[in-house]
């Protein structure tokens, strides 16, 4: 499963990446709309956790930008504010499956992701 996680906070972002790759998922992290938005022009991406507050740019863009490159990508909201804490994320961007505090562990944040990833492909017929 390929993994973008686009959060401000470095040490935060590393947390979460830790916990991803531990689960065999490749992860790649971006600070911000402009570096998110590059990667997801280059790069295939299952899911997105993604701040709503960042530090440059803004996460509705990368959401909306990723429904319309991506659009089987699904998008992990975190935050650490009560924006949009009546669930109108949802309405906003379609592609929303979670929206989490940033506090949520790193753990159960990983198993969101999971969760919500894309099924693995079954063996071939004839392979076990």
């Amino acid at each position: 499963m390929k993994v973008l996680i686009v959060e401000s906070e470095d040490g935060l972002a590393r947390i979460w990446q830790k916990h991803l790759q531990r689960m065999g998922m490749h992860v790649c992290c971006a600070g911000g709309e402009t570096d998110a938005i590059a990667h997801l022009s280059e790069h295939p991406t299952d899911i997105i956790i993604l701040d709503l507050v960042l530090a440059e740019g803004c996460a509705l863009a990368v959401a909306d930008y990723a429904s319309y490159r991506l659009p089987d990508a699904r998008v992990v909201f975190v935050t650490n504010t009560s924006f949009f804490s009546d669930g109108s994320i949802f309405s906003f961007a379609p592609n929303a499956c979670a929206f989490v505090q940033s506090a949520t562990p790193p753990e159960d944040l990983a198993a969101i992701v999971e969760h919500y990833g894309p099924a693995e492909d079954p063996a071939p017929h004839g392979v076990a």
